[in-house]
C-alpha cells in the first residue's frame, strides 16, 4: 500500500536508469523517450557536462539560502538576459512559481488587479497560478478562485481587442499552447495584443515554462513572434531534470521588486544553477538551436507526409521539437498502446498526441517513432 496521495494517475513503469531518449525499466524493458520529463530534460537523460558540473558543485557547498551572494546565480541570469528581451532575473523552483512571481510583480508595478490569459492555457497550479489558467477542470473542487483573471478565447484578437482596457495589470500568453493542445499562436494574433498592450501600458507576460530554453529552435518561443515582452518565465528545460524556475523581466520593473518584496528559500541555490549554467551553456549554443530546428522540421515533415491520408489524424502542427497530432477522437488508449510498444508520449488534452523528444535525439529514434505513431493511427 502507497503512502502517497494519489494525485497522479502513475504509469506503471518503474525506471531504473535512462540516458539520452532511452529509458530503461526495473524489469529491463527499453523504451525510447519522446517525452523528455514533459519537456525538462531537453538535453537528453544524464547529459555529460550537467552531470559533471552538478556532481563538481556537490563537492563544494549545496545551500546557502539567498542571504548570501551566489555566484552562479549571476552567470545564469546574464546568460537569460544576455538571449532574452529582460534585463533581471529572479530564481525560483518551479513553472508555477515563477508565474506567480510574475503575477506578484505585475500588480505591485501597476497597482491595478486584473490579469487576462486565454482560454485552454495552463500557467501552473498554486492559486495564483491556477486562476491565470484558462481551464475549468484545473479549477474544480478548490473554490473561488484568486479574483481578477479573465479567459479570452485564444487565436481571437478582435475579442482581446474589444475587451482590454487600461484598468488591466497585465497579459499572461503562451506563444504556443502546450497543455492546451499544442496551439500556436497565430502571427496577427500574437503580434496583435503584444502591440494593444504598448498602446494602453498594459505589461505582456510570455509563459515559455514549456516552450522557452530551445525547445522551439529559438532561445525563447516568442523570437518566433517579432515580439518584446516585458517579462518572461520559465522553468523546465532550465536545469535539465534539476528543478529550477526564473522571472525574466525588463529594468524598469526592479524597484517594483526590492528586498523583503518576494523570495524564495531554495530558488537558485548553488546546485540548481550549476545545472542550469551547464545547460544553458549548450543550448543556447548555435549549434545545439540549429539541430533543434533541422530535427523539428524533419519530425513534423515525416509526421505530415505519412499521415496526410489518414482519415483519424486532423492536424499535425507545432514548432521544433514541440509536436501535436491532433485526432478525431481521445487519444489515451493510443497512448498507452504505443507505451507498451516502447513508445513514450503523451496527450495535450483529449485528443492530441505530443511529442517532446530530447534535442539530441538521432534520426533513426524519429523514424523509428514515426513507424509507431502510423501505425497506430492507422489502426
Amino acid at each position: 500500500m502507497s503512502s502517497l496521495f494519489p494525485t497522479y494517475a502513475r504509469w506503471e513503469i518503474a525506471v531504473e536508469e535512462a540516458n539520452g531518449s532511452t529509458i530503461i525499466d526495473k524489469n529491463g524493458k527499453e523504451y525510447l523517450d519522446f517525452i523528455s520529463g514533459i519537456a525538462v530534460c531537453n538535453l537528453g537523460h544524464c547529459h555529460p557536462k550537467v552531470t559533471t558540473a552538478v556532481q563538481e558543485q556537490l563537492k563544494k557547498v549545496w545551500h546557502v539560502s539567498n542571504l548570501f551572494e551566489i555566484e552562479g546565480q549571476e552567470r545564469v541570469a546574464a546568460l537569460l538576459t544576455e538571449h532574452s528581451s529582460g534585463d533581471y532575473v529572479f530564481f525560483c523552483n518551479s513553472g508555477a512559481e515563477a508565474n506567480e512571481a510574475a503575477i506578484k510583480l505585475a500588480r505591485k508595478y501597476t497597482g491595478k488587479h486584473k490579469i487576462i490569459s486565454f482560454q485552454q492555457s495552463f500557467h501552473g497550479r498554486t492559486f495564483g497560478s491556477m486562476a491565470a489558467t484558462g481551464q475549468e477542470k484545473i479549477h474544480q473542487g478548490f473554490g473561488p478562485m484568486l479574483a481578477g483573471f479573465e479567459y479570452l478565447p485564444y487565436n481571437d484578437l478582435a475579442t482581446f481587442e474589444e475587451t482590454i482596457h487600461e484598468d488591466v495589470a497585465a497579459v499572461m500568453v503562451e506563444v504556443i499552447q502546450g497543455e492546451g493542445g499544442v496551439n500556436p499562436g497565430q502571427v496577427d494574433f500574437i503580434q496583435g495584443i503584444s502591440s494593444l498592450c504598448k498602446q494602453k501600458g498594459i505589461l505582456l507576460i510570455v509563459d515559455e515554462v514549456q516552450t522557452g530554453i530551445g525547445r522551439t529552435g529559438e532561445t525563447f518561443a516568442y523570437k518566433h513572434y517579432g515580439i518584446d515582452p516585458d517579462m518572461i518565465t520559465v522553468a523546465k528545460g532550465l536545469g535539465n531534470g534539476f528543478p529550477v524556475g526564473a522571472l525574466i523581466g525588463k529594468e524598469f520593473l526592479k524597484e517594483s521588486f526590492g528586498p523583503g518584496s518576494h523570495g524564495s528559500t531554495f530558488g537558485g541555490n548553488p546546485l540548481a544553477m550549476a545545472a542550469a549554467e551547464a545547460t544553458l551553456t549548450e543550448v543556447f549554443s548555435d549549434e545545439c538551436l540549429q539541430q533543434v530546428k533541422e530535427l523539428g522540421d524533419y519530425l513534423l515533415t515525416k509526421l505530415k507526409e505519412e499521415l496526410s491520408d489518414c482519415l483519424e489524424v486532423e492536424d499535425v502542427r507545432g514548432k521544433g521539437l514541440m509536436v501535436g497530432i491532433a485526432c478525431k477522437e481521445d487519444v489515451g488508449v493510443k497512448v498507452k498502446r504505443l507505451r507498451e510498444k516502447g513508445l513514450l508520449v503523451l496527450v495535450a488534452g483529449p485528443k492530441v498526441i505530443r511529442l517532446l523528444p530530447a534535442f539530441t535525439v538521432k534520426k533513426e529514434q524519429i523514424d523509428e517513432a514515426v513507424a509507431l505513431i502510423v501505425s497506430e493511427c492507422r489502426n
